[in-house]
């Protein structure tokens, strides 16, 4: 045996340990956390849980008030195969098919990254620039699975929004998630690469960008490298190739006193500041997340307010 099968016993050998015994909701949960714990994941006990939820059906409050509940071998087989997938580090808002952000849960898949808590600073900076009762303009360049640009409009109702993306199956999901959020009404999804098919200007324009260094995606964490879409993860060589493209047609579509914020790698601040600086940009403060990261690039054309 080899790989992380050495640090614990596999799924299936687990469960020749248990025989014919009734499994009930909390040996389930018992055994998918030790397979996790196994398998290097970094939140087991949590995780266990959600993959219980998910296979047998019950919700968190069963398995606290009737964590002895015998369950079916079907539904132990649910569990069985959601939890493989897990131990082979496939992340898991692919095996739910659901994230939360902001205040939305959002359907995901392997088309689209999942979205993460550092985006959230993207949406703050929006509404903050966004008057809730005035109308507004809002593009999202590389829109994925929708997260931020659903975000602000879910909150903003009388903004709309277009988002684009060069992945059609990423598309299919953003599409999806307004309809179910309830903003497909203010929402446009085009197929094109940056500006393309982009016409019009917008009062916002907001970016996740693909930004990590092409020859540093084979060392990130499994659960990016090998399932994550590689569209939204390659930024080129320097990790800056999505920001060129984004700046060299930002200023054509920024209305006056139009803003953009950016969503940047770590280290990645200054460089894309500079950028837009060099494009003739006021840049303001960046955004920080928890860890005190700047996360977020702004700024609006030079001139007068």
């Amino acid at each position: 045996m080899s790989g992380v099968r050495q640090r614990g016993l596999c799924w299936r050998c687990a469960q020749g340990h248990v025989g014919a015994m009734q499994e009930t909701l909390v040996s389930i949960w018992t055994r998918t956390r030790r397979t996790l714990e196994a398998a290097g994941v970094e939140f087991p006990v949590n995780e266990a849980r959600l993959l219980v939820e998910a296979g047998v059906g019950v919700s968190r409050l069963d398995i606290i008030t009737d964590p002895r509940r015998p369950i079916s071998d079907a539904q132990a087989a649910n569990v069985t195969a959601l939890a493989e997938r897990r131990e082979a580090r496939e992340p898991m808002a692919y095996i739910l098919g659901r994230k939360s952000f902001w205040t939305l849960d959002l359907e995901v898949n392997a088309d689209v990254l999942a979205p993460r808590p550092e985006t959230e600073l993207l949406v703050e900076f929006a509404l903050g620039h966004l008057n809730t009762d005035a109308p507004a303009r809002v593009l999202d360049l590389g829109v994925g699975s929708g997260a931020i640009l659903l975000a602000i409009l879910s909150d903003r109702p009388r903004a709309e929004g277009v988002g684009i993306d060069s992945s059609v199956g990423a598309l299919a999901v953003a599409r999806a998630n307004a309809e179910r959020i309830g903003v497909a009404g203010r929402a446009t999804f085009i197929h094109s690469n940056w500006w393309r098919d982009v016409e019009g200007a917008f009062d916002l324009i907001v970016s996740n960008p693909p930004y990590i260094p092409t020859a540093d995606i084979a060392g990130l964490q499994p659960e990016v490298a090998l399932y994550e879409p590689k569209l939204a993860l390659d930024g080129g060589e320097d990790g800056l190739d999505a920001y060129r493209a984004i700046l060299d047609g930002l200023a054509s579509r920024l209305r006056p006193g139009g803003v953009f914020a950016l969503e940047v790698g770590q280290g990645q601040a200054e460089a894309v500041a500079a950028l837009a600086i060099d494009h003739g940009f006021r840049v303001g403060p960046h955004r920080l997340d928890l860890a005190g990261i700047p996360r977020v690039v702004t700024g609006k054309l030079t001139g007068p307010d």
